[in-house]
């Protein structure tokens, strides 16, 4: 019996199934090339490239994320379950957290203040201030925040997949070199 921890159980329960994808409607046009192995299949380059489609997704797509990165996935060979399973870092209870950062930064590299300036005033229009303000803000916070988490993901993904790599080569040159007890 494995020893998977609660997080590796819940991860197995949402992770989409081949035939979940292979039903979904919006990629029966290109199922055939979404079910490709080599998608599929858990490699040091493929997974941090899935990783970081997953951040790019989730993060600036709204909605339909996971079908959305299973597409994306077919030019840049990402692995499909990896980038799928990151998208779930954007959910509804960490959504308006990220939004709320992206906000701020924006208004801090558009040089817009995001103290007393930065919300409308009482005698502008709110559609005024969501167009010439806090939309150009919030887009340009997304695009930051998206590119940061992205390059962390892969390269925190590429590390952690070389020191597991490692480990294993260290296990296995432990146990040929112990003697062998009967």
């Amino acid at each position: 019996m494995s020893q998977k921890g609660r997080a590796g159980r819940w991860i197995e329960r949402n992770m989409p199934t081949r035939e979940s994808i292979e039903g979904n409607r919006w990629l029966r046009p290109v199922a055939h090339r979404v079910m490709a192995p080599h998608l599929w299949r858990f490699t040091r380059r493929s997974v941090p490239r899935g990783v970081a489609l997953g951040m790019v997704t989730g993060i600036l797509i709204p909605m339909g994320q996971i079908p959305a990165s299973a597409v994306f996935a077919l030019p840049l060979r990402a692995n499909i379950p990896a980038a799928a399973l990151t998208t779930f870092l954007t959910n509804p209870a960490t959504t308006p957290f990220l939004w709320l950062a992206a906000y701020w930064l924006g208004c801090w590299e558009l040089g817009l203040g995001t103290g007393a300036g930065a919300m409308p005033d009482p005698d502008a229009s709110w559609s005024h201030w969501i167009f010439s303000k806090a939309g150009p803000a919030l887009l340009v916070g997304l695009v930051s925040i998206t590119t940061i988490l992205t390059v962390l993901g892969y390269a925190a993904t590429a590390l952690g997949w070389r020191f597991w790599v490692a480990r294993k080569w260290r296990r296995r040159a432990a146990r040929r070199s112990a003697p062998a007890t009967n």
